[in-house]
């Protein structure tokens, strides 16, 4: 399947790549140097990593991580086979087309508890349900047709019943009338069209069986047999991280801008961002197990929906180890 985090971001960032900025903390001992390799451009998706950072606590854990930007000629699977990058932020679905070409991959962490993939619509004319689509034209990237014959089948939707529009990454088409909703992410033509002052809302797929883990950790079967420690350590950084974003999402929104002054990036926006990223973040689960834990029955959700993509996985695909670890 193509890229449809490619679609959505190629189209939505506003500038080109900043280079990483040396916030690391200087400590008395050595670290070991190690990269996290992000799957986009610098936003405040990855602030929880931005305050592991700024705040020197992969440095406690004897770490010095260098954060590599993502982007649309920035594999996240390449540096990490090659060992550029110990671990990767991927997404379950991206993970399941390389290992089916070779790729000795893990899943070790899942940030998003719920994908972010949404049907964003005006409020004068909702999309509030799947049933809702019948008979509605959507505008979207071809790309991700296989995305929502995925929801239609899930929910037993004619799927021909629905007018595919093929539309750039743009609200435009929706506010215009060209077409009755779009397929986005909750995170960003939603939180872009509430900054201009437009009543829109979104259904989230993921509350409508659609699941497919994103923003995952993913890393080497090597590297979970050789460099275990390592794997802790920078997962224990990232859980405080994200632990300290969650208490103060305003704050994160700032340090992002603030570390990354060349990427374009509009405070308002990263605000309303960061605080809706919460609830795809958080959940009951990661309250009571911990930043990034994902279940067997998560695990059995996606192999589930990953076959209607078109990805044969098995429960091997995903490994909690280094997480049992982390959260004790």
């Amino acid at each position: 399947m193509s890229s449809p985090t490619l679609t959505r971001r190629g189209l939505l960032a506003a500038a080109t790549g900043a280079a990483v900025l040396p916030f690391t903390r200087y400590a008395a001992f050595a670290a070991t140097p190690v990269s996290l390799q992000l799957s986009w451009l610098h936003s405040v998706q990855f602030a929880g990593s931005y305050l592991a950072q700024k705040n020197g606590w992969w440095q406690d854990a004897g770490l010095d991580v260098s954060l590599l930007q993502g982007g649309p000629n920035a594999p996240v699977e390449p540096p990490v086979v090659s060992g550029t990058a110990l671990v990767g932020i991927s997404a379950a679905d991206y993970t399941a087309a390389a290992v089916a070409q070779g790729a000795k991959f893990k899943i070790i962490g899942v940030a998003m508890q719920k994908n972010p993939f949404a049907i964003a619509s005006l409020a004068d004319n909702p999309v509030a349900t799947p049933a809702d689509l019948e008979g509605r034209k959507i505008g979207m990237a071809l790309a991700n047709t296989p995305v929502l014959q995925a929801l239609c089948t899930l929910n037993d939707i004619d799927f021909d019943a629905i007018q595919i529009v093929p539309t750039q990454y743009s609200a435009q088409p929706l506010v215009s009338g060209e077409v009755d909703c779009l397929l986005c992410w909750e995170t960003d033509l939603p939180v872009a069209m509430a900054i201009n002052g437009i009543d829109a809302q979104t259904m989230l797929m993921a509350d409508h069986g659609y699941a497919v883990h994103s923003q995952t950790y993913i890393a080497t079967q090597d590297s979970l047999r050789d460099r275990r420690a390592e794997l802790v350590a920078l997962m224990s950084g990232e859980a405080r991280g994200w632990d300290a974003y969650r208490g103060d999402t305003d704050a994160a929104a700032e340090l992002t801008v603030q570390m990354f002054p060349d990427a374009g990036l509009d405070l308002p926006t990263q605000k309303l961002q960061a605080e809706r990223q919460v609830p795809l973040m958080f959940s009951d689960q990661t309250d009571r197990y911990g930043f990034g834990w994902f279940s067997d029955d998560s695990v059995q959700a996606n192999i589930e929906t990953l076959a209607l993509l078109g990805r044969e996985v098995t429960p091997q695909l995903w490994d909690r180890s280094i997480l049992e670890e982390v959260h004790g």
